[in-house]
């Protein structure tokens, strides 16, 4: 019998993660992700090699941080982030705080020559965000920006459906997005923060979701080339966290209508004052010369051309048709992980191994900029143009 020596090794990345003890960063980041990938033993690298991440929590708060790691199993945390940021066997800084609070953490980890990964919007303003690309360029540092809407099961079919040629000429596409929050009247807590609606600590639902149809449109349908946006505030008080009345001063919705290159024409309408009666909280119907589809979070359903029903208007009787019925669904044909997950996976093969990494911090400031142009607009009143952010 022969013994063979296994000299596959382990490669621990210790991560700052700073701002996690908010819900997206607790569940979606820590919990589902980074704990996740350490519960099924790292991530393995085709050379037989594993990718372990190894967490130090950062934040203002020293009673809610022990007690997140004390609930996740994580066994360094620190409220001193420059603490963090001065021990070598953290390589990577990954950043969850409010975005007014992000630029500065950021250029202090590119400094301390730490990899980044952050959540968007990476900046308050277009040139703020597109520093952080060109200074962590300069340092020679990984970047990357979370872009979890692509890695959704419902979004990669219908990846899928543009990249098999499925719909011909795509045509339009029409997102609607959103739900009802509730405002903390009648002893109903709302399900977001208070801070969203406050434009004055970076609320807005421009700000937020603008940032996400950017680059859902760019890797799927084209880059964006003019919009048109209108804003509203549609309820102007609500009840925070302590149960005081307070000012709405940020958006709660917007309508926003974009060009795109090759002439696909994209809605999307963003509410957190709309009551939901689709198929998801997001929907994305896209219509072809060959065929239609409208994708959820998970799902995907499609209607070829020649399954295409032929209605006619006659609003004096009952239509025959169940259009609802003249639908296939796409077949789950591989399994899906959380999408926050998959993308973290990539990331950290990316600063273990130099494997691509299409979602960096340039993608981060284009949707920055088109949050920033979406207010233009609106306040203008007008088609604003997208320039090209330079490389």
């Amino acid at each position: 019998m022969t013994n063979s020596l296994n000299t596959n090794s382990v490669i621990t990345l210790g991560i700052i993660m700073n701002g996690v003890t908010g819900r997206m960063g607790t569940n979606q980041h820590l919990l589902r992700s980074i704990m996740a990938i350490r519960s099924e033993g790292g991530i393995k690298l085709p050379s037989g090699d594993v990718v372990m991440p190894d967490p130090i929590l950062v934040g203002r708060n020293g009673a809610k941080l022990a007690a997140l790691a004390a609930r996740a199993g994580v066994a360094r945390w620190t409220v001193s982030l420059s603490e963090a940021l001065e021990d070598p066997f953290n390589s990577i800084y990954f950043d969850a705080q409010l975005t007014k609070l992000r630029a500065s953490s950021v250029k202090s980890a590119i400094q301390a020559g730490k990899h980044i990964y952050c959540e968007k919007p990476t900046g308050v303003n277009t040139a703020e965000a597109y520093e952080l690309y060109t200074l962590a360029k300069q340092r020679g540092v990984c970047q990357g920006v979370v872009q979890d809407k692509v890695f959704l099961p419902g979004l990669i079919k219908l990846k899928w459906l543009i990249d098999s040629g499925y719909f011909g000429r795509i045509l339009s596409v029409r997102g609607e997005f959103g739900y009802w929050v509730f405002t903390g009247h009648d002893q109903i807590p709302a399900q977001r923060p208070s801070w969203n609606y406050r434009k004055e600590e970076g609320g807005g639902i421009i700000v937020d979701m603008l940032c996400h149809w950017r680059y859902v449109l760019d890797n799927l349908f084209g880059s964006v080339k003019s919009l048109t946006c209108l804003g509203a505030t549609h309820l102007p008080e609500r009840v925070d966290e302590d149960g005081n009345l307070y000012a709405c001063t940020a958006d709660d919705s917007a309508y926003a209508t974009f060009k795109l290159e090759g002439g696909t024409v994209a809605h999307f309408n963003s509410s957190w004052t709309v009551r939901v009666r689709r198929d998801d909280l997001l929907t994305l119907q896209v219509d072809g010369t060959n065929g239609s589809a409208v994708a959820g979070l998970r799902e995907c359903v499609i209607q070829p051309y020649n399954a295409t029903p032929r209605p006619v208007w006659n609003p004096d009787q009952e239509s025959s048709i169940d259009f609802s019925a003249n639908w296939m669904k796409v077949p789950n044909n591989q399994l899906f992980d959380n999408g926050f997950k998959s993308q973290w996976e990539l990331f950290l093969k990316h600063v273990a191994t130099g494997s691509p990494f299409p979602y960096d911090l340039r993608e981060g400031a284009k949707g920055v900029q088109l949050a920033e142009l979406g207010m233009q607009s609106w306040a203008e009143q007008r088609w604003v143009d997208v320039p090209e952010l330079e490389r």
